[in-house]
C-alpha cells in the first residue's frame, strides 16, 4: 500500500494525514475484495524497515492502527471478516499487541474473507527466523536435515496457515516487492499501478483483478498444445 506520504505531500498535508486517508482505501479494498470473491487479502501495513522513519510518524501509524481496531472491528464482524496479524510481534508495544489480540479474538468466527495485516514484517526476517528455528530443531534432534524441503520451510513461516498469494498489487508507481512475501510470491502474478494508495478504489481493484484474469499461469511448465 504505497504512496500515503506522497499523496499527503501533493496536498500540502502532514504524512500522517496520508496514512489516515489510506485507512479509507483499506475499507474500499476490503469491500471490493469481498465483492470479487477474494478469500484472503494481505495488507503490507508496517515493515521492519519502517522503524527507521521519524518517530512521530511511526507513533502515528501505531496509534492509527489501534484506533482503527476500535472503529472497524464491529463492521468486520458483521461482514464475516476474520482479521489476522502476520509478523514479529515482539517489537510491537504492549498497547499495539493488546489491540492485535482484540481484533483477532473478536473476528475469529469470520468465514467470508481473511484479512491479514503484515505488521513488523519483512520476508528476509521471516526467512531468517525460519532457518534459525529449523537449525535449533536439528540441533535438538527433532528434525533431520534430510527432512528439510520446500514444504518444511513453508510450514515454518508466519504465513504457514495461508495459501500463497495468486496476485500481488503494488500501488504508488514503484516496481519492486520491497521485502514482501518473497518466498510465497514465487509464482504470484504481479500488478503495478501508479495510483497512490489513498486514491486506490473499487475500480482500481477491479482493473487489477481483470488484468490477473487475462494472465496464463503455467508454474514453470510449457503452454498446453
Amino acid at each position: 500500500m504505497d504512496g500515503n506520504g506522497r499523496w499527503a505531500k501533493q496536498r500540502g498535508l502532514e504524512r500522517t494525514e496520508g496514512h489516515i486517508a489510506g485507512v479509507e482505501a483499506v475499507r474500499r479494498a476490503l469491500k471490493a475484495a469481498a465483492t470479487e470473491g477474494v478469500e484472503y487479502l494481505t495488507l503490507y501495513t508496517f515493515s521492519t524497515e519502517n522503524w527507521g522513519r521519524p518517530k512521530e510518524e511511526v507513533d502515528g501509524i501505531m496509534e492509527l492502527f489501534c484506533k482503527s481496531v476500535i472503529a472497524e472491528t464491529p463492521e468486520l464482524k458483521a461482514q464475516g471478516v476474520r482479521a489476522k496479524i502476520m509478523g514479529d510481534r515482539r517489537a510491537l508495544s504492549e498497547k499495539v499487541n493488546h489491540y492485535i489480540d482484540r481484533i483477532e479474538s473478536e473476528t475469529a468466527e469470520g468465514t467470508r474473507l481473511t484479512l491479514i495485516f503484515a505488521m513488523n514484517y519483512s520476508s528476509r526476517h521471516e526467512l531468517t527466523e525460519s532457518i534459525r528455528t529449523m537449525a535449533e530443531r536439528v540441533a535438538e534432534g527433532k528434525l533431520s536435515p534430510a527432512e528439510i524441503n520446500a514444504d518444511t520451510i513453508s510450514q515454518s513461516l508466519y504465513s504457514s496457515e495461508y495459501p500463497d498469494p495468486d496476485l500481488i498489487i503494488r500501488t504508488g508507481g514503484e516496481y519492486r516487492l520491497s521485502n514482501f512475501l518473497l518466498w510465497q510470491a514465487a509464482y504470484s502474478e504481479l500488478y503495478f499501478t501508479p495510483t497512490l494508495w489513498p486514491d486506490f478504489d473499487k475500480d482500481s481493484f477491479r482493473e487489477a483483478i481483470e488484468a490477473y484474469g487475462n494472465r496464463e499461469r503455467r508454474y514453470g511448465l510449457v503452454e498446453p498444445k
